[in-house]
């Protein structure tokens, strides 16, 4: 029996976000970085949005796909730089995707799909758009922002929590506050939303 192709997809985005040579230590075990990052993106969708469509979840999982391949230090260390790097990252890891459903034989209109939400067109305006960046908060939030607290301080850990807050949707909130925080970071977010 031949392989589904969404499943194939999956495989692939997997196979390209193993070669990351950033490792990323969690659970006493070391992960290629964006596999790991990309399988939470899965999980948490799943546990946010259960039937969410397969263009989301083939988005959600190839979100960062091979992001280590443009660093961020090849652009100006500045908030213009950082866009930057951003927008030819979206359009790196949609480009990286699209080529992968085309392999695994998906129609234009699915691929377009995909794209569309890789590139987060219509942020609070389009559902699945806003799902995803739900989702990208709650990762963030879930499994992320420990780290940041040991690194930055309580000021610029509000500023991120409050530029995180906005872009989520009401529901992406509800679910945000249900995630179990160390008290010092639930203290801030209490700050940062108050």
């Amino acid at each position: 029996m031949k392989p589904i192709r969404f499943e194939t997809a999956i495989a692939l985005i997997d196979r390209k976000n193993s070669e990351d040579p950033n490792v990323y230590h969690a659970c006493g075990l070391d992960f290629p970085k964006e596999l790991l990052y990309s399988q939470r993106m899965s999980q948490k969708l799943l546990q946010f949005k259960p039937d969410a469509s397969r263009a989301l979840q083939i988005a959600a999982r190839a979100q960062h796909i091979c992001r280590w391949k443009i660093a961020r230090d090849e652009y100006a260390m500045d908030r213009v730089g950082y866009l930057k790097w951003r927008e030819t990252l979206k359009k790196m890891h949609a480009d990286i995707t699209a080529e992968i459903l085309k392999e695994v034989g998906y129609e234009d209109e699915f691929i377009e799909r995909v794209s569309f939400l890789i590139n987060k067109k219509l942020i609070k305006k389009n559902e699945e758009t806003q799902t995803l960046e739900d989702v990208i908060c709650l990762v963030f939030l879930d499994y992320y922002f420990e780290e940041f607290t040991e690194k930055h301080d309580d000021a610029k850990l509000i500023d991120i929590l409050q530029k995180t807050w906005v872009k989520m949707s009401e529901e992406g909130h509800v679910e945000a506050l249900k995630i179990k925080y160390s008290e010092k970071s639930l203290t801030l977010i209490k700050q940062a939303i108050s």
